[in-house]
């Protein structure tokens, strides 16, 4: 299996939880033979990397430096996580099996890479706007929510860590139960469910 990774953040950048837990996704996902590319956010170093774990590293920059929020800091890093998405696409003879999409930023580079070159994607949820802002109403908080029901509607799975987590997305959003699969990383076979989780949507993808 050969897989594409978008996190925001990931070592030597850390600003939250989710740089360490894409880290141990990324290291075990390689050591059960599973073709990783990552492709993130960083603005001093870029380029491709062979990490000694297997794990291929690829880090872009904004090509726009000065921003009022982090809404246009997404929208225009998202072109550059397309093209470096892109080109690991291109350079694997067009065999990419899917893109795991870490929380809501590069949503609309999946979306993109979705319906322009057929590659399914897993959102994995993080975090939701209503529980980071307590402005939901302004057309700023607004557009991000937009961008979160955006990945609901188009991932073929939604990944959740927790049962709370599940029935927040389906309370806020209206998500099918079905679409949403639990995996808690407290469990032992957490990387054996994700695994499972992968091999289901990219053979979903092969039976359409």
């Amino acid at each position: 299996m050969r897989i594409i990774i978008f996190s925001w953040e990931y070592p030597p950048r850390v600003v939250g939880k989710l740089s360490e837990y894409v880290k141990a996704l990324s290291t075990q996902l390689a050591a059960n033979n599973v073709e990783v590319n990552v492709v993130t956010y960083d603005d001093s170093i870029t380029g491709s990397a062979q990490e000694s774990t297997g794990v291929q590293t690829v880090r872009v920059s904004n090509p726009v430096r000065t921003h009022i929020g982090v809404l246009t800091w997404v929208l225009t890093l998202n072109q550059e996580v397309e093209r470096a998405a892109a080109n690991i696409y291109y350079q694997a003879n067009k065999q990419i099996d899917l893109i795991d999409v870490h929380d809501w930023h590069f949503i609309p580079a999946a979306v993109t890479l979705k319906n322009g070159l057929g590659i399914p994607f897993v959102y994995f949820v993080e975090s939701l706007e209503d529980h980071r802002s307590q402005a939901l109403s302004t057309p700023y908080n607004m557009a991000i929510k937009s961008i979160e029901w955006l990945g609901f509607y188009e991932a073929e799975k939604i990944s959740v860590k927790s049962e709370w987590m599940r029935d927040e997305v389906i309370r806020i959003y209206m998500v099918p139960k079905e679409k949403i699969v639990v995996i808690s990383t407290a469990s032992n076979s957490w990387i054996k469910e994700i695994l499972k989780l992968y091999n289901k949507v990219a053979g979903g993808l092969k039976d359409k």
